[in-house]
């Protein structure tokens, strides 16, 4: 029965993930197409004027190579093709493979953290996921518009970012050990406050151990464009938990009160003259 409950939930979990990533697909593209484009214009821009052909009498000191040095590679997949299809299949495949995940964590939690109801329980996992997963990693490393970080240190940086998830997420499953250990002491809610600054005091020093990006933006990058950028990558997260939260809360309620009335009909007894 509970590996059919644990099942049920992560189909919906998935389903949820699904529909949460049709809405955040069109904030990406309404909000964080703008930006995206913007950027890849400005490094257009620079790297044709760092490809100009120098003046004439300057040709000996490798002028005459610039030409041939300014010709674009042939992109694999178009610029169109990559802001709608390529987009939407990232987005939603995002969407699908965290709401799976973030339904085991809900099946975890469900009458664990506190007497919450399924739909309250999903509302904290989503808004625990986007504060572990994106929000706290994000404060440490801050997302970069494409066209702009040096590609050399990609894998450096993806790996410090993935670390750094990594870190939140165990930081925060230990504030809430923490805080159902203290809970009995202290109360409930000076636990959860103990629990909360513990989790602030630990990530601040996560934050001083790890080294910080060294492919910082240039300093010529226009700071409204990364501002918009990387506001829009928080309105997409944001925008993906809560619908996900919404969702498969609904979805969870009602299959958790179909077992449950299941269950009650099975245990119930059946009256005497159905023994006849």
């Amino acid at each position: 029965m509970y590996a059919s409950t644990v099942r049920g939930l992560l189909v919906r979990g998935m389903l949820a993930g699904l529909i949460a990533g049709l809405f955040a697909f069109a904030v990406a593209y309404v909000v964080g197409e703008p930006p995206v484009r913007g950027s890849i214009a400005v490094e257009e821009a620079a790297a044709a004027k760092e490809a100009a052909p120098a003046p004439a009498g300057h040709a000996g000191h490798g002028g005459g190579d610039a030409p041939a040095a300014a010709e674009e590679e042939e992109e694999l997949v178009s610029r169109p093709v990559q802001s709608t299809v390529g987009l939407a299949t990232g987005v939603l495949v995002y969407g699908v493979a965290l709401g799976g995940i973030a339904s085991l964590a809900f099946s975890f939690a469900l009458g664990r953290v506190g007497r919450f109801s399924p739909r309250a329980t999903a509302a904290l996992t989503a808004g625990g996921a986007f504060t572990l997963v994106y929000l706290v990693p994000f404060l440490k490393y801050p997302a970069t518009p494409p066209a702009v970080g040096n590609p050399d240190t990609i894998g450096q940086r993806t790996t410090l970012f993935f670390l750094m998830i990594l870190l939140s997420v165990l930081l925060g499953v230990g504030a809430i050990v923490l805080g159902r250990r203290l809970a009995p002491r202290l109360g409930n809610w000076n636990a959860a406050l103990a629990a909360g600054a513990g989790f602030v005091v630990a990530t601040g020093l996560a934050f001083l151990v790890l080294p910080d990006n060294t492919d910082a933006v240039k300093a010529e990058f226009p700071a409204a464009l990364l501002w918009d950028f990387r506001v829009a990558s928080i309105a997409v997260q944001l925008v993906l938990w809560a619908v996900f939260g919404i969702v498969f809360g609904v979805l969870a309620q009602r299959l958790l009160a179909q077992r449950s009335g299941a269950a009650a009909e099975t245990a119930a007894p059946r009256p005497a003259s159905a023994l006849v």
